[in-house]
C-alpha cells in the first residue's frame, strides 16, 4: 500500500517538473523568439514613368513696351497708375515745351539795343532795294530807248549792248538788295526771339500727347509727377500680362536633356491649378548664379510657352514665381517601384518583397530611376508587396507586420 503510494507520488513530482520546464522553455522561445517588425509597404503596379527637372524661374511678358520722351521737354503730371488698362491710341503722357530761361537787366538791355541794330539794318536794306529797283528802271528805259535807236540805225550795235548789259547788272543788283533786306530781317527776328525768352507768357503752346502702341497695362511708371525730362528719358512701361512666357534657369548639364516642345508644369501658389505648357527654346549661352549655399553654378535659361488661356493669365503678372518640372523623357505601362524600398547590394540594387509575413530580399535591376520611384526591369511583377524604408536591421527571412495606416 506504501510503495503504491509511493510511486504515485513520485510520477506526479516527475509530471509537474516536466510541466515546469515546458513552461519555462516556452517562456524562454517567447522571449528571445525575432518579434515582427512594423512596416510600411507599398505595391509594385504599372503605371506611366517619367524623368523630370525640377527647378524653379518666373513669369515674364512676351511683349513690353517703354515709352520714353522724343525730346527735352516738360512732362505734365501722370494721371495712370501702375495696373491701369489702357488701349492702343490712348494718351499716356503728355509734354510741354520747357520754359525759357531768365536773364538779367543788363542781358536784356545788350538784347533790346540788339533789336534797335537790327531794325536799323533791315531799314538800310530796304532803301538799298528801292534804290536798286530805281537803277533797274532807269537802266530799263535806257535799253529800250538804245534798242530803238540801233534799229533805225541812229547808234551802232555796240551801244545798244551795252544799255542791255547794264539793264541785266541792275537787275542783279536789286536781286542782292533784296537777299540782303532778307537777312536783315531774319537777323531781326532773332534778336526779337533771344528777347522773348526773357518775358514768357503763360500760356503753354505745343503740347505734345504721346500715345499707347498696344493694347495692355501699365507695368512701371518711370517719372510720377511733373518734371522736366531729356529725351530718351523713360517714361513709363506697358505691356498685355494675357501674353506671357516663363523663364527657368537650369543647370547647364542638365540643359542638353532638354529638348524643345518637352512637357512642362508650372505650379504658380498653394492650392492653385498648375499651368501647363512647352519648351520654346533652350539658350546657347550660360551664365553664372551663385546658390542659396553660396555655391557658383553654371546655369541655362529655358524659355516655356505657356499654354492656358489669356484670363487665367490675367491673374497673374510679370515676374511671379513658378516652380517647373519639365519632362525629360516618359514612358507608358512601365513596371513602378517607389525608390524608398530600393537598397544598395553591392554594385547592384534589392528590395525587400512581404511572403508569408516575412521579408525576403530580391536583387532588381531597373532602367530609370527618379526621385519617386524606379522603372524595373527584372526581379519583379506586379501586384508583389514591398517594403518602404527596410533600414539597416532587415534580414532575410525577418518576420514582418504590415502596419496599418491611421
Amino acid at each position: 500500500m506504501n510503495k503504491s503510494n509511493n510511486g504515485a507520488a513520485k510520477k506526479r513530482r516527475w509530471l509537474i517538473g516536466g510541466l515546469a520546464v515546458a513552461a519555462l522553455a516556452a517562456i524562454l522561445w517567447a522571449s528571445y523568439r525575432p518579434r515582427p517588425l512594423d512596416v510600411e509597404t507599398a505595391t509594385v503596379a504599372e503605371g506611366r514613368f517619367e524623368q523630370v527637372i525640377e527647378e524653379d524661374g518666373q513669369l515674364r511678358l512676351q511683349q513690353r513696351y517703354l515709352v520714353t520722351a522724343p525730346t527735352a521737354a516738360q512732362l505734365q503730371r501722370p494721371t495712370l497708375k501702375v495696373g491701369d488698362a489702357v488701349k492702343a491710341g490712348d494718351v499716356v503722357a503728355v509734354l510741354a515745351p520747357n520754359a525759357p530761361g531768365m536773364i538779367d537787366a543788363r542781358t536784356r538791355n545788350v538784347l533790346q539795343q540788339r533789336v534797335g541794330s537790327a531794325d536799323a539794318a533791315v531799314a538800310a536794306a530796304r532803301a538799298n532795294v528801292q534804290r536798286a529797283q530805281a537803277a533797274l528802271a532807269q537802266a530799263t528805259l535806257e535799253a529800250e530807248r538804245s534798242a530803238q535807236l540801233a534799229k533805225d540805225n541812229f547808234i551802232a550795235p555796240s551801244a545798244r549792248d551795252q544799255s542791255r548789259l547794264a539793264r541785266e547788272a541792275a537787275a542783279q543788283a536789286l536781286k542782292a538788295a533784296q537777299a540782303e533786306q532778307a537777312a536783315a530781317g531774319h537777323a531781326a527776328s532773332e534778336a526779337r526771339a533771344a528777347l522773348g525768352r526773357a518775358e514768357p507768357s503763360g500760356a503753354v503752346q505745343g503740347m505734345w500727347s504721346l500715345k499707347s502702341p498696344v493694347n495692355g497695362r501699365v507695368l512701371k511708371l518711370h517719372k510720377d509727377s511733373s518734371e522736366p525730362v531729356q529725351a530718351g528719358a523713360p517714361l513709363l512701361e506697358i505691356g498685355d500680362t494675357g501674353a506671357m512666357e516663363a523663364v527657368i534657369d537650369v543647370l547647364s548639364g542638365d540643359a542638353p536633356r532638354i529638348a524643345a516642345g518637352a512637357a512642362v508644369q508650372l505650379a504658380t501658389g498653394r492650392n492653385q491649378p498648375p499651368l501647363a505648357g512647352q519648351v520654346a527654346r533652350v539658350d546657347p549661352v550660360a551664365f553664372t548664379k551663385t546658390s542659396a549655399l553660396g555655391i557658383e553654378e553654371q546655369r541655362v535659361n529655358v524659355t516655356v510657352a505657356l499654354q492656358a488661356p489669356p484670363e487665367e493669365l490675367q491673374k497673374l503678372g510679370d515676374g511671379f514665381r513658378v516652380d517647373a518640372r519639365i519632362t525629360v523623357s516618359a514612358q507608358d505601362s512601365a513596371l513602378l517601384v517607389p525608390s524608398a524600398a530600393l537598397v544598395r547590394q553591392g554594385e547592384g540594387w534589392q528590395v525587400f518583397v512581404v511572403e508569408a509575413g516575412k521579408a525576403r530580399a530580391r536583387a532588381v535591376s531597373f532602367s530609370d530611376r527618379n526621385a519617386d520611384s524606379a522603372w524595373v526591369k527584372d526581379g519583379l511583377k506586379a501586384g508583389e508587396t514591398v517594403i518602404l524604408y527596410p533600414g539597416s536591421g532587415m534580414k532575410e527571412g525577418q518576420p514582418v507586420r504590415v502596419r496599418v495606416a491611421r
